[in-house]
């Protein structure tokens, strides 16, 4: 019989909890907590224009499959056009981020492994009251950067462009 310490659960596509963070709305499906810190799958909304800053992960493999919406995803020296429909897989340690194309905003889901990007995520944000604003806050570039190295991952500036 095959016994496990971690139980079945499901999230529609409106359910998870829900932080800004980084400049997007991240929905969290699954954290460590719930698959043994083997993975993260978060879901992100990203508002038209935004960009990411130019990161490196350290401790764990990232990749991108994107809803709706167009990305440039940027991964060591490759430039990705990428839309709905699109997987990118970034390993850690090479220096990546991510620009929305266009006039849409953009729904992505990443899945991070082995887990600790979703905490990140938590500790760089704050829960989503209202799901629907932007906040109008400027990125804290200064306050990414130390939760992030926490967490090894490394700001390391604007993306090019």
């Amino acid at each position: 019989m095959f016994e496990t310490q971690i139980n079945p659960y499901m999230f529609t596509d409106e359910e998870g909890p829900a932080f800004w963070s980084v400049g997007v709305l991240a929905r969290l499906k699954a954290t460590g907590a719930q698959t043994e810190e083997r993975f993260d799958l978060v879901e992100e909304w990203c508002p038209p224009g935004y960009a990411t800053p130019l990161h490196v992960h350290h401790a764990e493999h990232e990749a991108f499959y994107v809803l709706e919406g167009e990305l440039t995803i940027f991964c060591g020296n490759e430039r990705i056009h990428a839309r709905s429909g699109t997987y990118v897989f970034g390993p850690r340690d090479i220096p990546h981020g991510f620009r929305v194309v266009g006039t849409e905003s953009a729904r992505i889901l990443i899945l991070a492994t082995p887990s600790g990007f979703a905490q990140f995520l938590v500790e760089a944000g704050e829960p989503a009251k209202d799901l629907t604003s932007v906040p109008d806050t400027p990125l804290d570039l200064e306050r990414i950067a130390a939760v992030g190295a926490q967490y090894h991952i490394e700001i390391l500036g604007p993306l090019p462009d």
